[in-house]
């Protein structure tokens, strides 16, 4: 790292730079310095440093972690299958590249501070099959023709009276739902949980997030936090924080929060993604016509690569066995590829206008990846801009009972159309698809051997 790398100012003033950062930790009000980058599965791994040892000995040299970080299942159990990384080739280490655009604050955990990482190979090449890797690729594929990227994602949760080591003793039954019945847009069915949702909102706040809303949702204490759209890696950066830092701040009230798409029968969580194009400096609009006051050929065009690319990439929207319980008919949760105007029963919605004007892609749910999604959505975009694809007559109406093509109903469907997408190998590299067709294999081979409790109901006395 080079005295300029050191340079690189704060994503916004909420957020430290290094100098801000090194004087509070020689005056001692900054005492751990965690390192963190995002995981196949979506989650923060990495480390937490003593600020000191970090200032003298990290921050000019960097520092490694294993290579099997990015080659293991959500159990962290080392798995065959990856190039990445194997028993075979000793799992070596990988460089975190320290990002020193993201140093924030963590203020629920006092005297701590957040930076994120990219990985890198010992040889200093970066980590392709790393999801901020990912994403970065289709950010500079849209640089190359004069576009930013910018995104915003509307994730839902579930919170739970019962503490995280509760729940895991009770193997995750009859828990304690923060609220009764369904409080979608009620005031009072927030409030009763205010004393969580108000730390989350000026944590996330205090440590660089730009929060819109809190409101109610569906399912018996499922609640939404909104936060301003930006440029998608911020986003992604974003999203991975605040999934881990809501978690903890749950567990310091006593209470548990999930993001799993389907976590019980009723309404499963959704991560609605909202994307547009600008000009890199903010200075012209692509997804819209002035003159024509209606959207432009670019826009249609990038509905049509989403559209055409969504059955291929619902892997990366749908990463889990879970995610494919929460695409029922009349649940909000789409299972049509299909787009329309302000129409909520479509995978693709289009809102707004002028600056506004963007696509809300409503397929992804809460435990998505949030750099694999987004990197999905725009390389899908801008295949369909790069090759002019048509976009086909909108859905109106009640999309479920369109006849449009629908998405993949199982997880065993979606790595078959991954694996099998030319397309995804064209955008992403056959090293990319390889690595993520086997994260699904293996997530596929772990389900199809569990003995589950439907079984045991089932089964154990009556048959």
């Amino acid at each position: 790292m080079n005295s300029s790398d050191l340079l690189v100012p704060a994503r916004n003033d909420r957020m430290l730079t290094v100098e801000q950062m090194r004087a509070r930790i020689l005056d001692g009000s900054l005492d751990t310095v965690i390192l963190a980058f995002t995981d196949m599965q979506g989650r923060l791994q990495g480390k937490l440093l003593h600020a000191r040892f970090f200032l003298d000995s990290v921050l000019g040299h960097g520092t490694e972690g294993c290579n099997y970080l990015l080659a293991v299942d959500v159990e962290m159990n080392t798995v065959d299958g990856y190039a990445h990384a194997s028993w075979a080739d000793g799992y070596g280490d990988m460089e975190f590249v320290l990002d020193l655009a993201t140093i924030r604050l963590l203020p629920h955990r006092p005297g701590t501070v957040m930076i994120q990482c990219d990985l890198a190979g010992t040889n200093g090449d970066a980590v392709r099959v790393s999801p901020r890797e990912i994403l970065r690729a289709q950010t500079e594929r849209a640089a190359s023709h004069g576009w930013k990227a910018l995104a915003g994602t509307e994730l839902e949760f579930v919170i739970f009276n019962t503490p995280y080591d509760r729940a895991w003793d009770s193997g995750y039954r009859d828990l304690e739902p923060a609220n009764r019945y369904n409080i979608d847009y009620s005031i009072l069915g927030s409030t009763l949980v205010e004393p969580l949702l108000r730390e989350i909102r000026n944590t996330m706040y205090a440590s660089g997030l730009n929060v819109e809303s809190a409101k109610g949702e569906c399912n018996f204490g499922q609640h939404e936090i909104a936060f301003l759209y930006d440029e998608v890696i911020t986003t992604a950066d974003n999203h991975a924080y605040y999934k881990t830092a809501s978690k903890d701040i749950a567990c310091q009230h006593g209470q548990s929060i999930t993001f799993m798409a389907k976590p019980n029968q009723r309404e499963g969580n959704s991560c609605h993604v909202h994307m547009s194009l600008r000009g890199k400096d903010d200075d012209g609009l692509v997804f819209w016509d002035a003159e024509r006051g209606a959207r432009s050929a670019l826009y249609d065009h990038f509905i049509a690569g989403v559209l055409a690319t969504m059955r291929d990439f619902t892997l990366f929207y749908a990463p889990n066995i879970n995610s494919y319980k929460r695409f029922v008919k009349g649940s909000f949760a789409p299972t049509a590829v299909a787009w329309g105007i302000d129409n909520r029963t479509s995978s693709v919605r289009l809102v707004g206008r002028g600056a506004g004007a963007r696509m809300e892609n409503r397929l992804p749910g809460g435990d998505m990846n949030p750099y694999l999604g987004l990197a999905a959505m725009l390389a899908g975009g801008l295949y369909g801009i790069e090759h002019e694809l048509p976009l086909e007559p909108e859905t109106k109406g009640n999309a479920y009972e369109s006849g449009a093509p629908t998405v993949p109903s199982t997880m065993h469907e979606a790595r078959e159309a991954l694996a099998q997408s030319a397309i995804a190998n064209e955008v992403f590299g056959e090293d990319v698809v390889r690595h993520y067709v086997n994260y699904a294999d293996v997530e596929i081979a772990a389900f199809d051997a569990a003995v589950t409790d439907w079984e045991l109901r089932r089964g154990f006395e009556r048959l």
